[in-house]
């Protein structure tokens, strides 16, 4: 952490320093024209590479937000005991819950209930506010990348019914490894998600079954706050969280690896520890 550099994957799958092109890959490069100088220094061959031993940060420097759509898979919605939302459930993760795709996600203190999600997240590249348009919201979209929305139920659903304290704790949103921009992403609906624990297949989801789709979710949330370039929406999770799972609940402890995986998006490995 304080140490990355932005760097972008080429088509042999080699990691290309940018750093000399974009001081980082946030807010004020989607807002401006960031990413074109990134793709002509790409085309010019000449970026050095990166050690493919070297940790990767999360692929989007501190958001300014981070929203998040809760309830947002009818199989979610019915493994919770939840009824379906008639709109959008929304509530915040602290921006400084995002953390490397790869990183160590910390059980917390007094934890009992630390729960995984896989989910798409969206990465706003342009201002939006009261948008009327699913063509609208889709031109809001920078581009897509795998997130664990790492939850805490207890501190979520007993404590004060406050879903922000379950969510909030560090390291709670791994992302990356990608940013994959829009461009290479046909059809954000039509993407599959995975994510295992200590190698047991635990969700497999598909993001057809969402209840709202990202270009609904980028409207809707245009309608109440302003989404500003660099800030990241969560899309929900499907059915398989440990919430929903027969007792004993397996939920997360020292020791366990979790790993996370979208169709196009790349692949996470989590190893937890203890806070």
């Amino acid at each position: 952490m304080g140490a990355e550099r932005p760097a972008v994957l080429d088509e042999s799958g080699a990691v290309r320093d940018v750093s000399g092109v974009v001081s980082d890959i946030d807010g004020g490069l989607f807002a401006g024209d960031g990413l074109d100088r990134i793709r002509t220094a790409l085309a010019g061959g000449a970026l050095p590479v990166v050690d493919p031993g070297e940790r990767i940060g999360p692929p989007v420097a501190r958001p300014g937000k981070v929203v998040c759509i809760g309830l947002n898979y009818s199989d979610h919605a019915a493994e919770t005991g939840a009824p379906l939302p008639a709109e959008p459930v929304v509530f915040f993760k602290a921006p400084n819950t995002v953390v490397g795709p790869n990183d160590r996600v910390l059980v917390p203190r007094a934890s009992v209930k630390t729960d995984w999600e896989v989910e798409l997240a969206v990465v706003i590249g342009r201002t939006a506010r009261y948008l009327e348009s699913h063509a609208e919201a889709m031109a809001c979209v920078a581009g897509y990348a795998i997130s664990n929305d790492v939850s805490e139920r207890e501190f979520q659903l007993e404590r004060g019914g406050q879903w922000d304290k379950g969510k909030s704790c560090e390291t709670f949103n791994p992302l990356g490894p990608w940013l994959v921009t829009a461009d290479e992403v046909p059809d954000p609906q039509a993407l599959g998600l995975r994510l295992w624990v200590n190698g047991t297949p635990r969700q497999n989801g598909k993001t057809s079954d969402m209840v709202f789709g990202v270009a609904e979710i980028v409207r809707y949330l245009s309608q109440f706050m302003v989404l500003e370039p660099g800030d990241v929406i969560n899309t929900g999770t499907p059915a398989g969280v440990a919430l929903g799972l027969p007792d004993p609940k397996p939920y997360l402890r020292e020791g366990d690896v979790v790993e996370v995986e979208i169709d196009g998006l790349g692949k996470q490995r989590q190893e937890v520890g203890q806070a």
